[in-house]
């Protein structure tokens, strides 16, 4: 075998399939878990990854990765980047660590499902694969994010975060529940592997990388080069599949995985990776916008992959590129003034120069939300710091979990000022259930059952499972004292407006 090209051996040693003897074909592979559309397994033997690799070639290049990664971590682990580094930066890196860490290491399973249950002998292969990746992701991050423990106790949130009630992580583990976790090893994949990380991964890992190494964090930029690699391979798991759906008549089926997936990953990564790139990430090292990234490398990219594979644009795409422009924007302003429930001390990050620069990126930002950021800055330097922290808590998305919120300035009139936040409700089973958007009330109603049990935040304060008083909430969600989340500048981000913060203070 060692003498033969892997072109020449590959096809035969990967059809694994079989005809079961000692059980029936739907115990072996029942189908609520390997196939509910009912395709013939002759379709599914038909399934051809584009991208091959023998287990040989595979532990040979993770291990020259892992060899590269831990090299240049080890090299500049006396360079003290991290105490020199910016609250900026250092929020960034605290709000990355904590929540992609346990998702990486978690995806294991819904790729180890993909293997186990799969039809396609060929994704089989690749799931199996994405198991060892997605295990090598949650190991590497959780490693690197360790190093700034010794610095700064926050970091420990990146093992902690997945055993907390915290909203925020409950909104992202609501997601991947969702798309990976609770489904199908097709659905899954379909969801997990195409509309997730074909879609967005190239954004988060290239396009942070690229800031990484701008701002000097050359360890943090060459692990999220390490990991994209492997992104690169098992996002290619799903495209095939959705040719096999189309070809055997399931063309809607496929469309509607599509279309939740990417929804319901697209709310996730416009507020992480928003909030990162276009305010957490220093002025001097930000070259490209949320905006600017979303259209290279989801927007174009992703458009040309749906239609190249028959499929349709999602029915809500005009909605999507209007909030990429909107929605991150109106979830910074809610992360910063409910700062003590995040354990990342947000920055603001709307000095002068930093709001010049989110003008230019998204012309209006100024008569929008520099609007409701300017009630900030006026009750920061008149000393009403509590006015800052609003006495109610938001009213939370049953989808996606985060805040409904609108465009500052436009929509009804309300008080003299005009803003379009709108409530997208629904009433079911004599229960009223709130939605941020059109498209997140859509899913919802696509499979009520499904999603009807989960309780965001504001649910389980309602409902007493919560404890009465802000000790209770805080205690709930896992934060201690001294993880209660303060203003990651001290309010000296205000200092370059007319009057400086020492004088208003006085």
């Amino acid at each position: 075998m060692a003498l033969l090209d892997m072109h020449e051996w590959y096809d035969l040693t990967r059809d694994t399939n079989w005809t079961p003897g000692y059980v029936a074909e739907d115990e072996l592979f029942p189908p609520e878990f390997s196939d509910p559309f009912g395709i013939p397994v002759e379709q599914w033997e038909t399934f051809d990854e584009p991208y091959k690799v023998s287990y040989r070639d595979y532990v040979e290049t993770q291990r020259d990765k892992d060899i590269g990664a831990y090299s240049v971590k080890s090299a500049l682990a006396r360079a003290d980047f991290f105490k020199k580094a910016s609250p900026h930066w250092k929020a960034l890196l605290a709000l990355h660590f904590s929540p992609i860490g346990f998702a990486e290491f978690h995806s294991a399973s819904a790729f180890a499902r993909m293997t186990r249950f799969s039809r396609a002998p060929g994704m089989r292969n690749m799931a199996t694969f994405g198991t060892l990746d997605e295990m090598r992701h949650g190991q590497i991050q959780m490693y690197f994010a360790y190093e700034f423990i010794k610095q700064d106790r926050v970091f420990d949130w990146a093992h902690k975060s997945s055993k907390t009630e915290n909203w925020i992580i409950i909104s992202l583990r609501h997601a991947l529940d969702d798309i990976e976790h609770t489904r199908d090893a097709i659905s899954a994949a379909i969801m997990t592997n195409f509309a997730f990380e074909q879609g967005f991964t190239n954004l988060q890992f290239i396009g942070l990388s690229a800031d990484a190494a701008k701002a000097g964090d050359h360890t943090f930029a060459t692990m999220l080069q390490s990991i994209q690699t492997d992104e690169a391979r098992h996002a290619q798991i799903g495209t095939p599949l959705i040719s096999i759906m189309i070809e055997n008549g399931r063309k809607a089926e496929a469309q509607q995985l599509v279309d939740i997936g990417f929804w319901r990953i697209w709310k996730q990564f416009s507020a992480l990776s928003g909030i990162s790139m276009d305010y957490y990430t220093p002025l001097e090292f930000r070259e490209h916008s949320l905006k600017e990234f979303m259209h290279e490398w989801v927007v174009d990219q992703f458009a040309r992959n749906i239609k190249a594979l028959g499929l349709d644009l999602p029915w809500y795409w005009d909605y999507f590129l209007h909030d990429v422009e909107t929605f991150h924007h109106s979830q910074q302003i809610g992360v910063y003034v409910y700062r003590a429930t995040e354990w990342w001390r947000p920055i603001a990050c709307v000095s002068p120069a930093e709001r010049d620069w989110l003008e230019e990126k998204y012309p209006g930002w100024n008569d929008t939300y520099g609007k409701c950021w300017d009630v900030v800055i006026d009750n920061i330097r008149n000393g009403h710091f509590e006015k800052t922290v609003p006495e109610v808590p938001p009213l939370i998305c049953n989808m996606c979990g985060l805040e409904v919120t609108g465009v500052a300035g436009v929509g009804r009139q309300v008080n003299g000022h005009r803003w379009n936040a709108t409530d997208f409700h629904l009433d079911h089973e004599g229960r009223r259930y709130h939605f941020c958007s059109e498209p997140c009330k859509w899913v919802f109603e696509l499979e009520p059952a499904r999603y009807q049990g989960h309780r965001s935040i504001i649910d389980r304060v309602l409902d007493g499972t919560v404890p009465p008083g802000p000790d209770g909430f805080y205690e709930y969600m896992g934060q201690s004292f001294e993880e209660r989340g303060v203003c990651g500048y001290d309010y000296q981000w205000i200092d370059g407006y007319d009057m400086p913060r020492a004088a208003a203070a006085e």
